[in-house]
């Protein structure tokens, strides 16, 4: 038997009954924005050799690549990836591209937020969305999750979340190869450092400015892998330049990146072993006179001790 749809179908919603005249305004402005962006598109579309030697010029900047590449420490094994800088700066070269984050809803009883990410090629009309829920939430490994009041953290925190998936989106409707190659191009400039200073003044330098983040040069060692400073490499720079740029973001801390060493039994043993024979008896009878002292003496017979 066949029913009517029109039975089962869910009532449509109600419209406004009045539209004032700034949203009446706001929506054919929106409208024609659109209708004129698609339009500047296909009259002037992207030459991908300006598009190239664009990205090639502006990865070339120290400055650029070193804000491109983020690195934080997750339980025992370290993240890293390219930053929401990268990206927009690939849209940039890319042109015709437009993307945003939009806040949806906001719903401080429930303690969360509904966000839009959204990237558009104009020229080919390829489109990537995504919708999400961010809890006003922060964790942090020590006190695990703290409800967020503030609204201003509320907005770092939508923030930080939206950029991730900003990032995200831009990279779906961009070339692979395009993404590759400004990777490539990016960590080459990273590992050759600013300016023409020679390798070992470099290392000096990077080494004093962890100094003043309070990182000790036997951390940094142990971060690369356990070598020396002298025997640091280009690649080892570079690294270390990208985890500054994730501390002064604030994507880490240097607790966590460089955890306090800790001595073991053996260390600690070892390090008496070596020690000079005289210091060590020296020690010894100190150890044992301090001993003696706090132990009365033992009654001899005829000593004439009392109890």
């Amino acid at each position: 038997m066949n029913y009517p749809v029109e039975q089962f179908a869910p009532s449509a919603a109600p419209a406004p009954t009045f539209i004032g005249q700034g949203t009446a305004v706001e929506q054919s402005r929106a409208v024609a924005e659109v209708q004129a962006a698609v339009i500047v598109a296909r009259q002037f579309p992207r030459n991908e050799a300006q598009a190239i030697a664009k990205m090639r010029t502006g990865f070339a900047q120290h400055s650029l690549a070193v804000r491109s590449f983020f690195r934080f420490r997750r339980g025992t094994s370290n993240v890293s990836g390219e930053t929401i800088q990268f990206a927009k700066e690939l849209a940039r070269c890319w042109t015709n591209i437009h993307y945003g984050v939009h806040e949806l809803r906001r719903d401080d009883a429930a303690g969360e937020s509904e966000m839009q990410a959204w990237a558009w090629d104009l020229e080919t009309n390829e489109r990537a969305s995504t919708t999400f829920i961010v809890p006003h939430t922060r964790w942090t490994t020590e006190g695990g999750g703290r409800r967020l009041e503030d609204p201003r953290d509320v907005y770092e925190n939508n923030s930080n979340n939206g950029a991730r998936r900003l990032r995200e989106m831009i990279f779906s409707v961009l070339p692979d190869w395009f993404r590759e190659q400004a990777k490539e191009i990016a960590n080459t400039t990273v590992e050759k450092g600013q300016g023409a200073k020679p390798l070992a003044q470099r290392v000096a330098d990077c080494i004093a400015h962890f100094e003043g983040l309070g990182v000790t040069v036997e951390q940094l060692e142990e971060n690369r892998s356990g070598r020396p400073s002298e025997k640091w490499t280009n690649l080892d720079l570079g690294q270390l330049s990208i985890i500054s740029e994730s501390l002064r973001r604030g994507e880490i801390t240097v607790e966590e990146e460089f955890p306090q060493q800790r001595v073991t039994v053996g260390e600690i043993k070892q390090q008496h072993e070596q020690q000079p024979v005289a210091t060590r008896q020296a020690e010894e009878h100190e150890s044992t006179r301090e001993g003696s002292s706090q132990w009365p003496a033992a009654r001899q017979p005829g000593s004439g001790a009392t109890p």
